[in-house]
């Protein structure tokens, strides 16, 4: 019974299909959560292969309802050994994006994986079905080496509206929290900073939407009578934009800055490399805040973009002023700001460069920004225990450049939070072609297993250092 033997299983777990024949099995599910009547095959995903599995690993388990009306199911687990020294929390999403059948290469498509070489392509093989597909496997060698003995206890929750923008599950964590609680959160989602790296990140960047409009008066109006004469929404819009953020990507309203970039995040980021890869998009070096390298930028600063602007009709221009324009914009933001107050931000700095005529709304939900301290004794037990199993230095993220609900766990169950992604930046998720690499894969596996079997030899030593006077544990919003 070695540290080794279980990597071994879970290495021939893969090489001999039987991980690509569960994940076919999940694959082939359309779980569609954007999909309106969705609910009962996301019902059905829960009930016939997730739960089946946790209950064969001695899980109890059951399908939690939504309290939002109209919400999407959950499932609730967990494992408990009598002599435990401490809990973890993991998590997965049983929901995909829609398909989108018809744009896929001919002779791929989204329910069937198709195994092209290193790429296994197949709907939700990335995101979230392959990861947690990954981690439940591992688990599973570890339980069998270890005769089906931890040391601690396991607590699972699974969500189905992921895709939807996770709703009903901060409520849900509210009401289960007693259910939910633990020491640790562990789980897998997102990609890696390149295929070949192995990578931990500890919260995410929030996510802020909101819309701009200039409405001057109704209709349009012919360009040649009334052009000098009436002002153009558009011009007045771009503008106002400009205002914002500079034509090299600077943001320039200060209260949607944060306040520094923390020496031990600058450290983390030293070595960690954005894009390079044949399939991803060329840097532009010049972009964003000046004296901050594009790791800095994209996973330790703030961001402002416009991601949609309309005025008149691009599909069919015609000869007229138009009588109003809007833009739809997002902030990609840091631990470090209010973001409470970014429209009061925004609007007092349009105020004061003459653009009242701009108005300002928030749309959507936002997202908020969370960063596990990167001196919680959990995060060099997470590199050290990917190093011994991969040989590799893992890039250390403060946090992921997109945005989950970290602060779910990190601030309503108060955990720390660490994420171990088993994809990567040009996996195609959430569009046409999606893939997962079955190196990666294969490389997480063995990852996860060594992670889980390490728990149970120090993870208790890791969980005192945790209290210790001088060092916390929550993470920082």
């Amino acid at each position: 019974m070695s540290r080794t033997q279980a990597i071994a299983r879970a290495t021939e777990y893969f090489d001999t299909g039987r991980f690509l024949q569960e994940l076919q099995q999940r694959v082939a599910m359309p779980t569609e959560s954007q999909v309106s009547g969705s609910g009962p095959v996301l019902r059905c995903y829960l009930s016939e292969l997730i739960g089946p599995q946790l209950e064969f690993l001695d899980f109890t388990w059951r399908i939690i309802e939504s309290p939002l009306s109209g919400g999407n199911p959950f499932l609730i687990a967990e494992r408990i050994e009598s002599d435990a020294a401490f809990t973890v929390l993991t998590y997965g999403h049983g929901d995909v994006v829609r398909g989108q059948e018809s744009q896929w290469r001919l002779g791929l498509g989204p329910w069937r994986i198709v195994v092209e070489g290193d790429r296994w392509y197949g709907r939700g093989t990335a995101d979230n079905k392959g990861q947690h597909t990954i981690n439940l496997a591992a688990l599973a060698e570890v339980l069998a080496l270890r005769n089906r003995h931890l040391g601690y206890n396991i607590k699972v929750i699974f969500e189905t509206g992921e895709e939807t923008g996770s709703a009903g599950l901060r409520e849900v964590c509210s009401l289960y929290g007693r259910e939910l609680a633990a020491d640790l959160f562990i789980a897998s989602d997102g990609p890696r900073v390149a295929a070949g790296t192995p990578t931990i990140f500890l919260g995410s960047r929030g996510e802020f939407k909101f819309s701009l409009h200039v409405n001057l008066r109704d209709g349009d109006h012919h360009s040649g009578n009334w052009g000098g004469a009436l002002r153009n929404p558009a011009v007045r819009l771009a503008h106002a934009i400009a205002s914002m953020v500079d034509a090299k990507g600077r943001v320039l309203v200060k209260g949607l800055l944060p306040g520094s970039l923390p020496a031990n995040v600058r450290e983390a980021l030293r070595t960690v490399t954005v894009g390079g890869a044949l399939t991803d998009p060329a840097i532009d070096p010049d972009w964003g805040e000046p004296g901050l390298s594009p790791a800095e930028r994209v996973y330790a600063w703030n961001t402002l973009e416009v991601i949609a602007f309309k005025a008149g009709n691009p599909e069919a221009p015609v000869n007229a002023i138009p009588g109003e324009a809007y833009a739809y914009c997002q902030i990609r933001w840091v631990v470090g700001n209010d973001h409470l107050n970014f429209i009061r931000h925004i609007r007092e700095h349009l105020a004061a460069t003459g653009f009242t005529d701009v108005d300002v709304q928030l749309y959507g939900t936002p997202m908020t920004a969370t960063r596990l301290d990167l001196d919680n004794p959990w995060v060099p037990w997470g590199v050290n225990s990917i190093q011994r199993t991969t040989a590799k230095t893992p890039a250390l993220l403060p946090n992921f450049g997109g945005s989950l609900p970290n602060d779910v766990f990190s601030d309503v169950l108060g955990l720390p939070t660490i994420w171990i992604p088993h994809s990567y930046p040009a996996c195609s998720q959430h569009a046409p072609d999606e893939h997962l690499l079955a190196s990666v894969a294969r490389e997480a596996l063995q990852i996860m297993t060594g992670l889980f079997w390490d728990l149970a030899e120090d993870g208790g030593a890791v969980l005192g250092l945790r209290f210790a006077p001088g060092i916390g544990g929550r993470s920082e919003t």
